[in-house]
């Protein structure tokens, strides 16, 4: 298989929407050209591809643009899903992630940016945590006994939120959450999505993902 005849990953490496479609890809066995985009400088192939320019973004063979997340991660595991990850890839637990926890969590980073009480946008975010600490005080994982789509699309984000303030978030009563992000922070998988790589431009050698 040559780079001609691989899909196009436009990626931004902390972003929690690219780290979950890299995670989906990774599982799937999913190999693409990988273009890192620099968010302040992006790529003008972006932006002829999706108008909307946010990452992550892949662009298959066939010219097919898919510019979701979540999209991109059903996309990937129909081609394959080893893991059976498809089987939670509608839990309403995803929704609530990328709706109110998402707008809780942006709120609680960035208090100057939306002129906001970060404190109270927190406590709605910890709201949130305690139904998946909930969950998984009866199972390992949000998916059942094994991680699914639904860790995969959700973890990213809390992360991002325990990142904000670790102390404060070492401090809840959330062992369950605490322990599986944790596990998938630590995970062999995660590592391989978060493989470092140089912002992508115009002319530059062909990248891919995975890069081994």
């Amino acid at each position: 298989m040559t780079a001609d005849t691989l899909p196009i990953l436009y990626s931004f490496r902390r972003c929690p929407y690219a780290m979950r479609a890299r995670l989906a890809l990774l599982v799937s066995g999913t190999a693409c050209v990988l273009r890192e985009v620099k968010l302040s400088a992006k790529p003008d192939a972006l932006r002829e591809a999706s108008p909307k320019a946010t990452v992550p973004v892949v662009v298959t063979p066939a010219g097919e643009v898919i510019d979701e997340s979540r999209d991109i991660m059903v996309w990937a595991l129909r081609r394959a899903d080893p893991q059976g990850w498809l089987a939670s890839a509608d839990d309403p637990l995803i929704a609530a992630n990328d709706g109110p926890f998402k707008h809780a969590l942006d709120r609680y980073k960035h208090p100057n940016r939306y002129d906001c009480d970060p404190e109270e946008h927190r406590a709605a975010g910890l709201a949130l945590l305690q139904v998946l600490e909930e969950r998984l005080a009866r199972q390992p994982q949000l998916g059942g006994e094994a991680m699914g789509m639904v860790d995969a699309a959700i973890f990213p984000f809390v992360r991002q939120f325990a990142h904000t303030d670790r102390d404060w978030f070492a401090a809840q009563d959330l062992p369950q959450v605490q322990q599986w992000l944790a596990g998938h922070k630590e995970s062999e998988l995660f590592a391989r999505a978060m493989v470092k790589h140089a912002p992508w431009a115009g002319g530059d050698p062909v990248a891919l993902f995975p890069a081994s």
